[in-house]
């Protein structure tokens, strides 16, 4: 698995980077843009069409869903017991955001290739520091130190904030992409925005949850043949009581 991840590491990487590096030789020679730009009041092309659409998809897959679900499989990981299903949630978790990320490049070179990019709209200016900063966190993630050194304290609270500040800026700009999709294409956006809540709502919720999980279960935990119940004489909240509680229950790894 280890094998796998270093892999798509190694290929991914260099292989976007040589994109991105081209992209500004390319793009001398857009076609889309130019005629749009000059018949800014026609009917949108049916190519166009597809491509805006894509480029949405691609952008809601990647920053609405992939790296939301990859932060959630990492939270997992946090209330495992188990070192092997431990190592199993972290090599997801890296591949899921390594997808995310070629999935995402692959919705900016879509952008750059083929869209006017003015820069004049909220969505556009925080898609590209979207761009940006994703690929910083990747960076960070891959550079991490060794539990129990140094910098590791350092190191696991700037990825946790980059990753938290990725996934919420990313969430808003699908809302955004939304709107200029509505604002370009005329099109009725309350389907797609109320599928995406729901697909968001349905992902914060099981985050929440999971992180309560483990307690709801113990309540009316048979120890024995006597039923675990609150006392005033046992605090079943404290520290002690959920460490005996975590052994008497643990199920075997």
């Amino acid at each position: 698995m280890v094998m796998v991840v270093k892999k798509l590491v190694s290929f991914t990487i260099p292989t976007t980077l040589v994109i991105l590096n081209v992209l500004p030789f390319i793009t001398s020679s857009k076609e889309h843009a130019t005629t749009h730009t000059s018949n800014k009041h026609n009917k949108l092309s049916p190519q166009l069409l597809f491509e805006i659409g894509l480029h949405g998809f691609l952008l809601w897959a990647s920053m609405g869903f992939l790296i939301p679900v990859g932060i959630l499989i990492i939270r997992i990981s946090n209330r495992e017991q188990c070192g092997r299903r431990v190592r199993i949630l972290f090599y997801i978790h890296a591949i899921v955001q390594i997808v995310s990320i070629v999935v995402a490049t692959a919705g900016a070179v879509m952008s750059i290739l083929n869209f006017d990019n003015s820069f004049n709209n909220n969505h556009q200016k925080m898609g590209l520091a979207l761009y940006g900063i994703i690929w910083l966190q990747a960076l960070i993630g891959f550079l991490r130190p060794s539990r129990g050194s140094g910098g590791r304290s350092i190191w696991f609270f700037v990825h946790w904030i980059m990753g938290t500040a990725v996934s919420a800026m990313g969430i808003l700009n699908v809302y955004t992409g939304l709107q200029a999709y509505h604002k370009k294409t005329s099109k009725g956006i309350k389907l797609w925005t109320i599928l995406f809540t729901a697909q968001i709502s349905f992902i914060a919720l099981f985050y929440l949850f999971q992180d309560k999980w483990e307690y709801i279960h113990k309540q009316g935990v048979i120890l024995g043949n006597q039923l675990v119940q609150p006392t005033d004489q046992e605090d079943t909240n404290s520290p002690i009581q959920n460490h005996k509680n975590d052994l008497l229950t643990q199920p075997p790894c």
